[in-house]
Formats: structure tokens, sequence, C-alpha cells
């Protein structure tokens, strides 16, 4: 079964309700279940807001969905460094209120399902990327390492690329910007005072024209909080599932295109192993929540 959304603002178990005339308890049931799809993407969350335009579909026979509170995908380990392919919401670190389901706890599970004593193990942070972002996530396991990637991070030797869907015609560019965490109205931006602020350097290679918006490939030179989410939306081109850097692009008469997640994916990790010296080279492919969106948008 399938419906289109005509009333914007409608959240997906009230939706699911109204079109498939069963109680509330049911539809939350089906959607926490995975077997609703919204443009092609599962969706868990039953207050999942719709926008008009989209296409809701309830697959009974869909298979229970991955569930990365459970799982994680380690796309490197040795015995300095861990790599995992992080999903979609999940902090990579402990953060406010929510102790637990992060990445590092993923990794710890990975570890237990192979039989290794994963409290025994320290993982040291040596960088993040937001909750809303997927993908490759580092960790070092021994002081050695954590220290020689650190020296790598602050050089710029590692290599990042992130794949993201941007709202509009985007250009291939380079952004430097000085980024503070408070512009003046409570959100992170830059700043024209490069004594408050801290310099973040963006290369953005546009990969191909979609409806509405732009297919990227961006290159972080710094690592700065929320530094491609900023400088493309500032740019004018905030990402498609954006929730946050959006102020400016709507106060211009921009629309937003729905999307249930942030459309940002750290694609590709190399670096030097700072213990053996080799060359590492790590990817991940989109995420399918992704790709959903990019096909629907081609």
């Amino acid at each position: 079964m399938s419906w289109t959304v005509e009333q914007p603002g409608v959240t997906l178990a009230a939706f699911v309700k109204a079109r498939a005339d069963v109680p509330n308890s049911v539809a939350k049931r089906h959607i926490e279940s995975g077997k609703v799809f919204v443009d092609g993407a599962c969706v868990t969350k039953v207050d999942h807001r719709l926008a008009a335009g989209q296409e809701v579909e309830l697959r009974m026979a869909a298979p229970k969905p991955f569930d990365a509170t459970k799982e994680g995908v380690l796309v490197y380990d040795d015995a300095h460094v861990v790599v995992i392919d992080k999903p979609v919401n999940v902090n990579s670190v402990p953060y406010g209120d929510e102790r637990s389901g992060t990445a590092m706890d993923l990794i710890r599970g990975a570890w237990r399902r192979q039989g290794k004593q994963a409290t025994a193990v320290p993982l040291h942070v040596v960088h993040r990327i937001d909750r809303a972002t997927s993908g490759l996530l580092m960790f070092a396991k021994t002081k050695a390492a954590e220290l020689g990637l650190a020296a790598q991070l602050r050089d710029h030797s590692i290599e990042r690329t992130y794949r993201c869907v941007a709202h509009g015609r985007v250009e291939s560019r380079r952004i430097e910007s000085y980024l503070v965490a408070d512009r003046g109205d409570g959100f992170r931006g830059s700043t024209r005072s490069i004594e408050q602020g801290k310099r973040a350097v963006t290369h953005v290679t546009a990969e191909r024209a979609l409806r509405g918006a732009t297919l990227c490939s961006v290159r972080l030179e710094t690592g700065k909080t929320h530094q491609i989410r900023i400088h493309l939306a500032e740019a004018g081109h905030p990402l498609v599932g954006e929730t946050v850097y959006i102020r400016d692009f709507e106060e211009a008469g921009g629309k937003l295109i729905p999307s249930p997640r942030l459309l940002l994916h750290a694609a590709t990790l190399g670096f030097v192993h700072p213990v053996t010296g080799a060359r590492v080279e790590l990817s991940s492919e989109l995420p399918s929540d992704f790709t959903a969106v990019v096909q629907r948008l081609s």
C-alpha cells in the first residue's frame, strides 16, 4: 500500500493510522518494525514530520531494519587504530544525557560479538562526526596512536572526504572563513574578527546536478564543528535535511527539500598509520536512506 502526502507537517504515525485505517498502536508498531518507507527510505521514527508530495509506503513483508544500537560495522581494526562506519543518529561519544548508544558502544559491541574483551581496550577520541552525519569515524587504541593521529590532524595531512547534497546549483569552490561558537544569535557561524574565530577551509566539488540540489564531494582541510554545514549554508546552499543552519535560506525565500535525514556522509579516510608508517585508505558507500533521496531528486 502506498499514499501521497497532501497535508505537510503531519506525523508519520498519524498518517499511517489514517490511511491504513489501523489503531494508533498498530501504526506505531509498523513504523518501529521497519515496515514504513518514505520516498523509498525506511523511517522508524513515529514522530517524523512529513512534507507535501512525499510518498509513504507500507511494506508488510519488509525485514526488520538494521539496529544501529546493537550492531556496528568495523572497517579497520588493529592493535592501535579502529575505524567504524557510524550509522546516522548515533553520537560519536557520550553527550549530554545520552551516555550510551554511542559509536564507542557500537565498537565494543562488535568486539564482544567477536569474543574479545571489549572493556579491556581503551578508546581514545581522535576526531568526531556529527550525530546527524554517517560514515567513517576513527579512534586510537593506544596512547602512541592517539598522539600520532593528533599530530596528523594538526598538520592537516589526514585526508577526509565527505559526500553531501546541498540545495541549489552549487559551483566547485574553496571556502575559507573564521568560525565562532556563537555568531551573535546563538548559532555557530563565521565571523569577520580573525582574533575571535578559528580558521576553517573547505574544498567543495560539484559532482552532479539534481532537481533543486547538487550532489557534492567535500574535502576538509581543517575540521571544525559543523564546518561543512555552516560553510555551505552561508554560501546559500544548506544541506538537504538540515534543521539548524536554514534561517537565512528560508528568509531569502528558499524552499527546503524534504529528507528523512541530513544528507552528509563521511565517505573516505586516509592517514599514515601512526605506528607502522603504512598508508591506510578507507572508504564507505552511501547508505540506502541517503541514496533514496538522491534517486528521488535525479
